[in-house]
């Protein structure tokens, strides 16, 4: 494969909404997310009201790449060889010699080699999106709740957090103003979402006007995502894409098979009947990559298109884009922002703060006290031993499915489209990839503090 990586090599670039177009002020935003589903607990399924309370510590125990065991109640961040660096019960932390006694220096008991090893199944869950994270902190202070109240050893709370999903995101929640976080982005739009610069909207025009094909593959609702790109992106938005997808239910839109997914006409936002290929641009529901590949054949008289996808999930966009469709793969990676500037977010002037921002906190894409790096931890080292690094399977997965990595569109959207980008793959590497400039953590170990 070629050391560099163009877009004006790319026939299609195809782009994910939720935190890749449309990023959200996440100090604003988590606590949304958080209420939508704590309130749900409490007042639909009968969870302790203390859940209702979050103070600005609480939000530390965020960290994108945990992985929940559903039964035991236990979240983990894993090693690159899948042996696990740090562990907590719930919100309580275990000491060094605790995760040595429990999880010892083998693989944990549901590791897989990446492709076997899905990200979501009926024994553990990933938190790896930024719209994930707060359930993660609200499911750890469950597991905190049951054990101090009941003094549970073995948990079944998943089937409430799925109930409390459904409740808030079901596809007719927008249009029936259904839960608590729909109503509140629709009231003030302006405080949970930050407009497109100037810069990214002129670049996506650029894209267009070069003759890319763009791509919108979203699996928020068509309703939402609507309001989302009016927001982000002006009134003229859908002139932008040649191809809007919604409802795309990723990862499946890139692993089923046609006959599993089929695309959906939309008629007032509403799926209509399913059809037995896609033959045109246009705006349309669920879906499949082979469908959508074979037209871009199409409308490109090329029989291998290049396409690029850019997302924030490795689990819903860039592994299963690269390995399922073969697609370059663009990662929007938040913790580059912190890594470097120290101040992730804007702070906002307290007129502006809204009824959920009471526990405004940490932004969620910098470094978390509990859990260290994202990209890097140590091993505690054992008697006569000193500690010794390793990164993390997320960090692992970064450099593996990446074709680069950058902290926003921003960053790259006054470039000129035939700039040549370093490939994550061009050597080997576990930094090449990132741009502007690899994790301080990887390019500086110094800055590591030891378990």
């Amino acid at each position: 494969m070629a050391q560099h990586f163009s877009l004006d090599a790319c026939d299609a670039v195809g782009f994910d909404l939720d935190h890749t177009l449309c990023r959200y002020n996440l100090p604003a935003s988590a606590p949304l997310i958080y209420n939508s589903f704590a309130q749900f607990l409490v007042k639909e399924k009968g969870y302790d009201k203390e859940l209702l309370t979050v103070t600005p510590e609480h939000w530390d125990f965020c960290c994108k790449g945990l992985a929940l065991d559903l039964e035991e109640g236990n979240f983990i961040k894993l090693a690159d060889d899948g042996t696990v660096l740090r562990a907590s019960h719930g919100t309580k932390m275990m000491a060094p010699e605790q995760v040595a006694e429990e999880f010892g220096r083998k693989e944990w008991k549901y590791f897989m080699s990446d492709v076997g090893m899905a990200c979501r199944s009926g024994k553990y869950y990933f938190y790896d999106n930024y719209f994930d994270l707060p359930g993660a902190l609200l499911c750890a202070r469950v597991v905190d709740s049951l054990t101090k109240n009941n003094g549970q050893k073995a948990f079944d709370f998943w089937k409430d957090i799925v109930a409390g999903i459904q409740h808030n995101y079901r596809m007719s929640a927008f249009k029936e103003n259904c839960g608590i976080y729909f109503p509140e982005i629709k009231r003030d739009p302006g405080r949970y979402l930050h407009s497109c610069p100037e810069s990214v909207k002129k670049w996506l025009w650029q894209l267009k006007n070069a003759g890319k094909i763009l791509l919108l593959i979203t699996s928020s609702h068509s309703d939402y995502c609507r309001l989302l790109c009016k927001h982000i992106l002006g009134n003229d938005f859908a002139d932008i894409f040649d191809i809007v997808i919604t409802n795309a239910l990723k990862p499946g839109f890139f692993s089923h098979l046609p006959s599993q997914r089929p695309f959906r006409t939309l008629e007032n936002d509403e799926e209509q009947e399913a059809l037995p290929s896609l033959e045109k641009p246009g705006w349309y529901s669920q879906g499949n990559a082979v469908h959508l590949y074979e037209l871009l054949k199409k409308m490109t008289g090329k029989p291998e298109p290049k396409v690029v996808y850019f997302g924030d999930s490795m689990h819903s966009d860039i592994f299963p884009a690269r390995h399922y469709s073969n697609w370059e793969t663009v990662l929007i990676l938040e913790e580059l922002r912190a890594d470097r500037n120290g101040k992730p977010e804007e702070s906002e002037p307290l007129e502006k703060k809204g009824k959920y921002e009471g526990q405004k906190a940490k932004p969620l894409n910098s470094l978390s006290k509990k859990w260290g790096s994202f990209f890097i931890d140590s091993i505690s080292g054992l008697k006569n031993t000193e500690d010794s690094l390793v990164y993390t399977w997320s960090c692992k997965r970064i450099s593996t499915y990446s074709t680069i990595a950058i902290p926003s569109i921003e960053a790259i959207a006054e470039l000129p489209l035939d700039y040549k980008f370093t490939r994550f793959s061009s050597n080997n590497s576990k930094t090449a990839g990132y741009y502007p400039n690899p994790p301080v953590v990887l390019s500086n170990d110094e800055t590591l503090t030891n378990q």
